[in-house]
């Protein structure tokens, strides 16, 4: 059996549902799951669909042609057909922190998340031996600021060689560029703590304790040029209190993070994450 993922948003009008699923099954089609959200103030259309063929019969690029001229011209549809047997290539940008990289590479020789990591990519050599050990390439690409269009140029160059599909910042300590947004619209993944704004800087957990904080998060998002501005995927929250040194909030924080990232991560790897204006509908 050959299985395919639909996502489709348009704007909302009558038989949509009934019109894909009726074309799914006059094409021999097994649909295994579906989900579908109406965002009522928007007026738009959101559906996540799975569906299984006989894959001695199947021909994807058929099936798509066929698609779109039967129905994504009919209903104006935005829509993205994927294959289940392809693995998206996910490439890791790293600095110094290793709580998020451990957690994702022990996902990922478990065979928890559905996609392949072609290389880690960091400023710094601090981690090189962790992703040695996981047999994973390694590039050291330093970034200063006499040096970061170069680096820039190296890391598309690394991205394109290696054909990846999206992007994950594993606590990756510098700011992306506009070229790299560009290139990979809603394909960039970044965490970090939710105190923003209220606790900006290097120390937020200490600004965080002074205040008596009672909740700490984490959020993961894609990114946009707008700092930490981007659509939101996970977010999770650990209740705290004044019994709670920093280093107790720290070690919160980061096994937050580093859970919170995972989960976005297996979301957009199995394409259960949809965005449209800065923000996200997640299918179960």
């Amino acid at each position: 059996m050959q299985k395919i993922t639909l996502l489709i948003h348009c704007e909302d009008q009558p038989n949509i549902i009934a019109s894909v699923t009726n074309f799914m099954a006059s094409n021999d089609g097994n649909i295994v799951y579906i989900d579908q959200h109406v965002d009522r103030e928007q007026n738009i259309f959101f559906m996540r669909l799975e569906c299984e063929f006989d894959s001695d019969i199947f021909s994807l690029e058929d099936f798509k042609t066929l698609f779109n001229s039967t129905l994504a011209e009919q209903f104006k549809l935005d829509w993205k057909i994927f294959s289940a047997e392809r693995k998206p290539k996910m490439a890791l940008f790293i600095s110094k922190y290793d709580h998020c990289l451990y957690d994702i590479l022990g996902r990922y020789n478990s065979g928890e998340l559905h996609l392949e990591i072609p290389f880690i990519l960091s400023n710094h050599l601090d981690l090189k031996p962790i992703a040695d050990s996981f047999n994973i390439p390694f590039y050291h690409v330093p970034v200063t600021k006499t040096t970061k269009q170069e680096a820039e140029q190296e890391q598309l160059k690394l991205l394109e060689s290696h054909n990846i599909d999206f992007i994950v910042l594993a606590r990756y300590m510098q700011i992306v560029s506009e070229t790299l947004i560009d290139k990979y619209p809603n394909k960039i993944i970044n965490i970090h703590h939710s105190f923003l704004p209220a606790f900006v800087g290097a120390k937020p957990y200490h600004s965080a304790y002074k205040r008596g904080v009672k909740i700490i998060g984490a959020t993961s998002h894609y990114i946009t040029e707008e700092l930490d501005a981007g659509p939101i995927i996970e977010q999770d929250v650990a209740h705290v209190s004044h019994t709670h040194s920093i280093k107790d909030l720290i070690a919160k924080g980061r096994d937050l993070e580093k859970i919170v990232l995972s989960n976005a991560i297996k979301l957009h790897a199995d394409r259960k994450v949809m965005v449209f204006n800065n923000k996200t509908v997640i299918f179960s």
